[in-house]
């Protein structure tokens, strides 16, 4: 089971397992957000005959802090290294938990920091966006402050033939699945649910 804060990030997992078609079958759960994911950690990794736990969340300003949230929900026995691990944190033999700070397990950031770094880098529109964003007056954004890229990759997605969310970028083949930072997360899915 790989456990999601929300539907855009489920979207984005199942849609690169359908899109790269080799990654190993699992049950993708969406939480509701960080409070009820990190709730259900502990009930998950006791589940009776479960054998690998995944855990995908948002990064956000505070990657150890945030680290930090998933290890004090963990047993001893699944005690977590001091830090994430380049390329995904998987610990566990018998029973294998795996944890992925979004976007790349190190960074501050979240899901559209992930995404970001999947368009195409010749892409033509992406810097129109950026601009498009940058250009409103502060006073008239709704957007928090520090949400600007996630403001302006929904703008990008807006331009597409076919407007859409992320998983569906995916699926229609806007987004690059064969950068570093995408191959990294996919490689330590096949590794956590091989």
């Amino acid at each position: 089971m790989l456990l999601v804060e929300g539907r855009n990030d489920q979207r984005v997992v199942d849609s690169l397992r359908r899109s790269l078609g080799d990654v190993p079958s699992f049950d993708v759960q969406d939480r509701g957000g960080i409070d009820p994911l990190l709730k259900s950690i502990s009930v998950e990794v006791k589940a009776p005959d479960r054998q690998v736990v995944g855990i995908v969340v948002d990064a956000n300003d505070n990657p150890a802090g945030r680290w930090q949230a998933i290890s004090d929900r963990l047993t001893p026995e699944f005690a977590l290294p001091d830090e994430p691990e380049v390329g995904g944190t998987i610990i566990g033999v018998d029973q294998r938990i795996g944890v992925w700070l979004m976007p790349d397990n190190r960074c501050p950031g979240e899901l559209e920091d992930f995404v970001i770094s999947m368009i195409p880098d010749d892409d033509p529109v992406w810097p129109q966006a950026q601009r498009y964003i940058e250009e409103i007056n502060p006073q008239h954004r709704d957007f928090a402050d520090g949400k600007q890229q996630r403001a302006a990759l929904h703008a990008w997605l807006a331009t597409r033939k076919d407007p859409g969310l992320m998983g569906t970028a995916i699926q229609a083949g806007y987004l690059r699945t064969d950068g570093p930072l995408c191959q990294a997360f996919v490689a330590w899915l096949r590794k956590l649910f091989a």
